[in-house]
């Protein structure tokens, strides 16, 4: 065993493993299955803090941000989902642009560095409503990065924007569409999972991987970088996500290799919720197996910068054992999320920055905020500033 990584083993087949990863060597598909199905969780927990560490030192992120979910009126009806209404279902809504106006003068006055904005495929809604509502935010907060529209949204405004036929072209016609209207990056979400059965046992009707990875494709070549999930603890086996994971790190190694400045900055495994879903007879990943997850993902996604504990899906407390385990960025405040429910019923989901500080710190981190793009804010209440200079760590 190299002498740069000490650990004790309980589980002698991870010894190659833990060579690799002292060597900084790229891990195998079998390896990725071997760190899920062994035993020994604390070294599995270990090797990826040692990675997160040798990336990042002590520091761990989090942003001001606020989401917006602008309609939960969806043309697909995913049996994970509980978010999803039909239009005049009970709880249906749709904001209109004087409700984002509203939004987007509410970020600015709380000092947030990002409006993270995403919703249903609105069967009736034209790609206008789209652009007009960032130049909306765009003309109050000019600042502001606006994060927007999962791939599966973008599919669906080339489709109703009569570009649908045309491939690539109409999805890059779409961003290019978007980003002049004030489009900073893409979220990660709509990946799922990167396998046919799952797709058609879960989420059928709903883009594959490939079309998922075409829209991502599209948006590195247009300069933009984006985010990438992958959602878990359903249907879906181990092999699936080693799977999932090993296309995203495929992708990020030919984005790389070309001329594209776009890539994935960041990866967020999400734990199902069942909610009152189709699935809610399954019983949601264990914590575990949450904290498993994100080790394995920092572990075999060695080429993309950042693993997110999304601390509105995964809680404050995972989160903080999560920064021990190989993430290093906990996200932001959030304010209102719709999309999944842990512990509330209402989507007043909010932590304050003293909260995100202290959960940080409390994990053995220094907590940093940053910008949508990992660069450090200096903030003096509501103002607020961007240092261009890359972060880095206090080891």
């Amino acid at each position: 065993m190299s002498d740069t990584l000490q650990i004790q083993l309980n589980d002698t087949s991870l010894e190659s493993i833990v060579e690799k990863v002292a060597n900084q060597q790229r891990l195998t598909k079998e390896d990725g299955m071997l760190l899920f199905e062994t035993q020994d969780l604390w070294t599995v927990c270990s090797l990826a803090d040692s990675v997160r560490k040798r990336m990042h030192g002590d520091i761990a992120y989090y942003n001001i941000n606020r989401h917006i979910n602008y309609s939960n009126v969806c043309a697909l009806s995913c049996k994970f989902c509980d978010f999803h209404r039909k239009k005049n279902q009970e709880g249906a809504y749709q904001h209109s642009l004087d409700d984002i106006e509203k939004e987007a003068h509410t970020a600015l006055e709380s000092g947030a560095t990002e409006i993270h904005i995403v919703g249903g495929l609105h069967p009736w809604l034209p790609f206008e409503y789209y652009t007009d509502m960032l130049q909306t935010i765009r003309a109050i907060a000019p600042d502001i990065h606006l994060k927007a529209f999962t791939a599966v949204e973008i599919v669906h405004f080339a489709k109703i924007s009569k570009r649908g036929r045309d491939g690539k072209a109409g999805i890059s016609s779409v961003l290019e569409d978007l980003i002049a209207s004030g489009l900073g990056s893409l979220p990660g979400g709509g990946a799922e999972v990167f396998d046919e059965r799952v797709h058609d046992e879960v989420f059928k009707g709903k883009i594959g991987g490939e079309k998922w990875l075409d829209v991502h494709r599209c948006a590195h070549e247009l300069g933009i970088n984006s985010n990438a999930t992958m959602l878990y603890g359903h249907v879906e086996s181990r092999a699936d996500r080693i799977k999932h994971m090993m296309v995203l790190r495929e992708e990020q190694d030919r984005a790389e290799q070309s001329s594209t400045d776009g890539r994935f900055q960041t990866m967020i495994p999400l734990p199902f919720i069942p909610g009152v879903s189709e699935l809610a007879h399954l019983p949601g990943p264990s914590g575990v197996e949450n904290l498993r997850t994100i080790a394995v993902s920092r572990l075999m996604l060695d080429n993309v910068p950042h693993i997110k504990a999304f601390w509105i899906m995964q809680t404050i407390q995972m989160a903080q054992h999560m920064l021990q385990c190989g993430a290093n960025d906990i996200d932001g405040t959030v304010v209102w999320y719709d999309i999944t429910k842990v512990t509330t019923e209402t989507t007043h989901q909010e932590c304050t920055t003293e909260d995100l500080k202290r959960a940080i710190r409390d994990a053995g981190c220094t907590p940093v905020e940053r910008d949508t793009l990992y660069r450090r804010v200096h903030r003096k209440g509501t103002a607020w500033s961007i240092e261009t200079r890359p972060i880095t760590s206090n080891i």
